[in-house]
């Protein structure tokens, strides 16, 4: 958050006798001042939450806010809670970046103009900054090209402009929607971009990356439902970037939705990285690995007995199996994949196939 705007929007309550809150115009929070204790659910959703719900939007641009030069008043809707509210679109160069609302149920504030000055102090900011954010998300996008020389123009770009400053970590959170993540609530050390459908975070190693990609997967989780996060580090320069991008979607491919991975934590799945889908599949799988997957109960349960490292007795407790159910799967198993379990090559074979399947699958179906 700018200090500049979170001063403005303190100023403008001060003057305006009210509560005040900034949001930008898809309606993400930006800063937000309290004056007394009147609240509503519109405001305490939009600073619990850092934005304000598609009903209120829709509500809220029902009253021409986006067009407008002036302040624009807002009637209280008592069915839904919402109180009174005043509207000061945050303009600039004829382009509105935001909206100042103020809570204004009893209709006191008469001279609400007299803050459109700071409104348009916070327009020139937003704009500003908003420009700044792209262009350098640009650049960050350049940086994941699969031209080398299109990198290496980007890597110097953004080592002229002195942002940002490595080592770097690149985190990859996978949505079902593109829609971009509110910049607002992100450190400005944060470069951000959407790449091949991926929101990728590149992040100074020393702004406490862990925490940022969590904050960033909290946000996109209220918007889109489950993120799948992938993470990275250290990217020693900026030329590293592109293979730590590669890296992290890994991660993210393999990670449960409302997951953190590491690509260090990745072990034997880091093959993912190595070689297409089509390569690992002719690679891993053999005609009797297939044919185990499409027994589910019996893959698992041999995926089971090889993670347990073959104990007969953690493998039935964990699939809560009687042993001679665990016995007999096992037989069917070597029948089906014509490989045996007690021979060490052949069980690496099944291990192998059975860790990478899953995620191989799971990427096809992904594809359009």
């Amino acid at each position: 958050m700018a200090p500049d705007l979170q001063e403005i929007v303190e100023l403008a309550a001060d003057l305006l006798g009210a509560p005040a809150t900034l949001e930008d115009r898809d309606f993400h929070l930006v800063a937000y001042a309290a004056h007394g204790d009147t609240i509503d659910p519109v405001r305490m959703d939009s600073i619990l939450h850092r934005r304000a719900t598609g009903a209120v939007r829709t509500r809220f641009e029902s009253y021409g806010i986006a067009r407008a030069a002036g302040p624009v008043r807002i009637p209280a809707d008592h069915a839904l809670g919402q109180l009174g509210r005043l509207c000061l679109p945050v303009r600039w160069n004829n382009v509105t970046y935001g909206y100042l609302w103020l809570l204004d149920d009893q209709e006191r504030i008469t001279d609400a103009a007299r803050a459109m000055p700071l409104c348009e102090r916070a327009g020139l900011l937003m704009a500003r900054q908003a420009r700044e954010r792209d262009d350098l998300g640009w650049k960050v996008a350049d940086l994941l090209s699969a031209q080398p020389d299109v990198r290496a123009q980007a890597a110097n770009e953004l080592a002229e402009a002195g942002v940002p400053d490595p080592p770097l970590a690149v985190a990859v959170l996978r949505t079902p929607s593109t829609d971009p993540l509110n910049p607002w609530l992100l450190p400005h050390s944060v470069l951000a971009t959407v790449w091949q459908r991926d929101h990728v975070l590149v992040i100074p190693a020393s702004a406490a990356p862990r925490t940022i990609v969590d904050r960033a997967r909290r946000l996109l989780e209220e918007r889109t439902g489950p993120v799948h996060a992938g993470f990275f580090s250290p990217c020693p320069t900026l030329e590293t970037v592109h293979e730590g991008w590669l890296r992290a979607r890994v991660a993210a491919r393999t990670a449960a939705a409302g997951e953190t991975r590491d690509w260090t934590s990745l072990g034997v799945l880091r093959l993912l990285r190595a070689a297409g889908d089509e390569a690992l599949t002719q690679t891993t799988q053999t005609p009797g690995t297939e044919r185990l997957l499409a027994h589910p109960d019996l893959a698992l349960t041999a995926r089971t007995y090889l993670d347990q490292a073959g104990n007969v007795q953690r493998t039935a407790q964990a699939l809560n199996i009687h042993r001679q159910t665990l016995y007999h799967r096992l037989r069917r198993i070597e029948e089906l994949t014509a490989l045996t379990l007690t021979n060490g090559q052949d069980r690496l074979t099944l291990h192998l196939a059975l860790t990478l399947a899953p995620y191989i699958d799971q990427e096809r179906n992904a594809e359009p």
